[in-house]
């Protein structure tokens, strides 16, 4: 990353004509002749969603009823805090509702950024935080800095936009095209499809510290055919895309390539993945196979089991601290005694106090640079990839996990740290970016690298295997979204039928349960229900849990809106809750888009969308329906209303398919 005040100027070959506002409307590009143009598409870009998602934070705040707010799950009001102790250093603060009691459902959870305010975040002083975990009657926070006067009067917690992603992705796309900073990768052109054969190009061999790499394989016979075919090109090229479909590996599958890699003495290697979920379960892999590997990033966002491999936690045991601290305690003394100093005495004692920070900084810097330095693999977020403890250090070889959950500038900031070799893995066929503004989606942000590569003719190594479904679940994913290429590497043995509900065919446990239902939508138009099938989802689990073959913590219940995921858990709640000692512990209600990269022994799906106009809304996204349709292991039950859904075409199909197989369950439309 370049110094502050350096000069950098944007390649030469771009024409002075570029400044030109572009148009948004125009379809985004496969690939770009011009860099000036993919620089002012995504800067553009990125800037509308900062807007729009503040704006959209700003208006809720201002416009919408407490009422509102509350019910929404956005905002927890009246809360009283106190102090409990520190996180890696960091102050944690315990929210409570003043009485005590449960709190209202709400949609903080771990690792979410959080707004900490008084009564008005919009015109008062506001403090960011990071949820640490979750309770019935309390939440707690990791701040960087604890308010003043914490334990009294009464607090709110907003969920807040995220402006240092923005400044990260902006500032990887002002070093991805410079010619004069210190940052960019050498694959450049071919990132952007520019080159006359982007194919060819990319499989030419990684040039890393100016040689062609002689590579000698040694790939893990753990891997199967389809994985170890993928890491060998991947090994011998200088950018792949690995694309993984449900239940294939390919995570596995970038764990085993990471430790090849490391082995052939290659490291650091860079390895990054969207959020942070994914990048723990890249840091957990690597751990499990003995892979030196190091996370980048504040603790409180990772996983518990994972805490001690992070910069913090590592630094915390360095050698180096001993010295540190000793210097701290000697500091501590001078400035106790500064108030009985006077004149040379004094001055003395303040240069002697700078002088002993002077050598804290630089142990810690020392510290960090030998961690760093003897890790194998550094793990981070794509956007920490840009955390300034890093500073200018290159990694030519960049592998990013998940990749076509990260938009394109996303992608880029790992990228920008002199890439050589770079690997994408993921799946273009499940969920695209996350993108919040409608406009920036519309131009184009929720395109990933991954699937922008694949269009301009750059293969992608597809994973054949699949070891978590149901042979009679894969059939139809496997169908329609991957050209049958879909293996099984378990059989229906393997999967053993769920007891506790009454399977239209018992060898193939897989149900549409037909509901009469109506959707109702929320007062703001965000977000619908479906108080009928939030009912039969409840009858379902109950069944399910009443043989005693599963556990609540084995099913998984999902549905494409957040409304309907507030309706279902105040539902269990009712019903005795999920709570330690609830009937229902340990039971995840989330959206489908929460669910992409997770499985269940089975899966509840309930699709929502009843009305007589046909509507099925963003239930038409392919890719939302792939995610629906491949998280079950075991056995997959969806609950909706046929008659709606056959006015989409794909979900049409699915029915059809359904029908064909007699797996529509009329039987259980109706208790």
């Amino acid at each position: 990353m370049a110094k502050k005040g350096s000069v950098r100027r944007m390649d030469s070959s771009m024409p002075k004509t570029a400044n030109k506002k572009m148009d948004l409307g125009d379809e985004m590009p496969i690939s770009w002749k011009r860099g000036q143009e993919h620089f002012q598409r995504f800067t553009e870009l990125i800037k509308i969603e900062l807007e729009d998602e503040t704006a959209m934070v700003e208006e809720r705040w201002k416009k919408w009823s407490k009422q509102k707010l509350v019910s929404a799950g956005l905002t927890l009001f009246d809360l009283t805090s106190r102090s409990q102790g520190r996180f890696y250093g960091d102050p944690i603060l315990v929210f409570e509702q003043a009485d005590r009691n449960r709190m209202p459902q709400h949609r903080f959870s771990h690792g979410d950024i959080v707004l900490i305010s008084r009564t008005r975040p919009w015109g008062e002083k506001v403090y960011e935080g990071i949820v640490l975990d979750r309770g019935p009657t309390r939440i707690r926070v990791v701040v960087n800095e604890k308010p003043k006067d914490v334990k009294k009067g009464r607090w709110r917690i907003d969920k807040g936009a995220n402006r240092i992603a923005h400044d990260r992705m902006h500032e990887a796309l002002i070093s991805f095209h410079s010619t004069e900073s210190t940052g960019g990768t050498p694959l450049r052109d071919l990132i952007l499809g520019s080159l006359h054969d982007p194919a060819t190009s990319a499989a030419r061999p990684p040039e890393i510290s100016g040689k062609k790499q002689h590579v000698q394989t040694q790939i893990n016979p753990a891997l199967n055919e389809s994985q170890q075919n993928a890491v060998e090109q991947s090994l011998s090229s200088r950018l792949n895309l690995i694309q993984g479909p449900p239940g294939t590996g390919k995570t596995f599958t970038a764990v085993h390539l990471l430790k090849q890699l490391a082995h052939m003495g290659k490291g650091p290697i860079l390895a990054c993945a969207e959020s942070n979920v994914a990048v723990d379960n890249l840091l957990e892999g690597l751990i499990d196979i003995g892979v030196r590997a190091v996370r980048i990033g504040k603790p409180v966002k990772v996983r518990e089991t994972l805490r001690n491999n992070t910069l913090d936690a590592l630094a915390e045991q360095h050698p180096l601290q001993e010295e540190i601290e000793y210097i701290k305690q000697q500091n501590d003394e001078l400035r106790k005694n500064l108030a009985s100093l006077k004149g040379k005495e004094k001055g003395l004692t303040h240069r002697d106090i700078k002088n002993n920070f002077k050598d804290i900084r630089n142990l810690e810097h020392d510290v960090i640079a030998s961690l760093l330095d003897s890790a194998e693999v550094i793990c981070s977020t794509t956007i920490g990839a840009g955390h300034h403890v890093l500073g200018d250090r290159k990694f030519p070889i960049v592998l990013i996990d998940e990749a076509t959950q990260a938009s394109e500038p996303s992608a880029l900031v790992p990228i920008i740290r002199g890439c050589r070799q770079l690997i994408l893995v993921g799946d273009h066929k499940q969920l695209p970016p996350t993108v919040i503004s409608e406009k920036a989606e519309k131009g184009g942000l929720n395109q990933s690298l991954f699937e922008r590569l694949n269009k301009c003719g750059i293969p992608a190594h597809m994973l054949t295997t699949q070891y978590r479904m149901h042979p009679v679940i894969r059939e139809f994913p496997s169908a329609r979204f991957y050209d049958n290429r879909l293996e099984d590497g378990c059989s229906a043995n393997d999967r053993p039928t769920p007891a506790g509900l009454l399977w239209p065919d018992w060898d193939n446990p897989l149900a549409f349960i037909p509901i009469e239902g109506s959707e109702l939508q929320e007062e703001d138009g965000s977000s619908r229900s479906n108080y009928a099938e939030a009912a039969k989802v409840l009858s379902v689990v109950k069944g399910l849990l009443e043989t005693g073959d599963l556990t609540a913590r084995e099913i998984g219940v999902i549905t494409p809106y957040n409304g309907q995921v507030r309706v279902l858990s105040d539902l269990f709640q009712q019903a005795g809750g999920r709570e330690i000692g609830g009937p229902f512990n340990g039971l995840e209600i989330k959206s489908v888009d929460g669910y992409q990269g997770r499985e269940k022994e089975v899966i509840v799906f309930s699709t929502v969308r009843a009305n007589e106009s046909g509507e099925v809304g963003f239930l038409s996204d392919r890719r939302r329906l792939n995610v629906a349709l491949t998280r079950a292991k075991r056995g997959l039950i969806i609950i909706g209303h046929p008659t709606t859904l056959r006015h989409d075409r794909t979900w049409d199909s699915w029915l059809e398919w359904v029908d064909e197989r007699n797996l529509f369950a009329w039987h259980l439309s109706q208790d």
